[in-house]
């Protein structure tokens, strides 16, 4: 009897020790880790791909890219199915031998030095590059196009996210609409607008490299489609296409820079919603995009 009572004893004992340490491993583990559901998606031929807010921040760069460059939407769509067969579009430290970045870069094989090939711009500048200079890229199949640039072991395997790439580019370059959306979680309570609306400012910069980013007031910020067209040469018909183009883009960016809500023309995207809404409002400016952070004054 006194053995079973030890015996329950050391029980009762294992179980509270088990208990307590999943509670301070789960406080240790930020809620959003453990129920966040944040994911951002684009459509297209009536099929949705969901990325991550970290692998979405990163697609938007890639996939905005070529507006800059004078390459066509084809472009982005390689380099994403490209980005998400070397990384799963994340810039990863590490990899097959030398290989890292969002394109699995190696320095041995004269693609840069290993801090620039971890740099997600110079990375994807030198994707771009490469592919540039390959005779007929737009009308090759998306694994015949990327196994020229990477010359990876596994060529066919570019093709399974064709699919995915498409639609995301199409997004990126203004070609399906407002039909990028991200479900995020709420801006953190010690976000600053200020700082948030610097962040922006600075994205803009890089991200699309001659687009001017006009501040208005403490949180506004507006992006002009037909400024963007004459610094990408292109003409003003071509100004409502990247206004929905830097649209989709701001959203896809939404969760590390703080942004609540974008709108263009009468579309409206918000944090809150996680969706795009039409406005009832008369017809609004079609070529300019208005982005609004949260967070508190400073």
């Amino acid at each position: 009897m006194r053995r079973f009572a030890t015996t329950i004893l050391v029980t009762l004992a294992v179980l509270a020790l088990g208990a307590t340490l999943i509670v301070v491993i789960l406080d240790r583990v930020s809620p959003k880790a453990v129920y966040s559901q944040q994911r951002c998606t684009a459509s297209a031929d009536s099929v949705s791909w969901s990325l991550t807010p970290e692998q979405s921040e990163n697609a938007a760069l890639i996939g905005t890219r070529p507006l800059s460059r004078g390459m066509p939407a084809r472009a982005a769509t390689i380099a994403l199915a490209t980005a998400y067969q070397e990384s799963k579009i994340r810039n990863i430290d590490y990899g097959d031998r030398d290989s890292l970045g969002l394109f699995q870069q190696r320095p041995s094989q004269g693609w840069g030095s290993a801090e620039q090939v971890s740099d997600p711009v110079y990375a994807t500048d030198a994707f771009y590059d490469v592919l540039a200079r390959i005779d007929g890229y737009e009308t090759l199949p998306v694994t015949v196009a990327a196994q020229k640039v990477q010359r990876s072991a596994f060529p066919d395997a570019y093709a399974n996210h064709e699919p995915m790439g498409r639609a995301w580019a199409s997004a990126l370059n203004g070609y399906s609409g407002t039909n990028l959306e991200c479900q995020l979680d709420p801006i953190p309570d010690s976000s600053i607008a200020g700082d948030n609306l610097t962040l922006v400012t600075a994205r803009v910069e890089r991200d699309l490299p001659g687009v001017t980013a006009t501040a208005i007031g403490d949180r506004n910020i507006e992006l002009d489609a037909l400024q963007a067209a004459k610094e990408f040469n292109l003409t003003g018909k071509d100004a409502p296409r990247l206004a929905l183009a830097m649209a989709n883009w701001a959203v896809a960016v939404a969760s590390p820079l703080g942004i609540e809500s974008v709108q263009v023309g009468q579309a409206s995207w918000s944090r809150a919603d996680g969706t795009w809404v039409e406005l009832d409002e008369p017809p609004a400016d079609s070529t300019s995009v208005t982005i609004i952070v949260g967070g508190a004054e400073a």
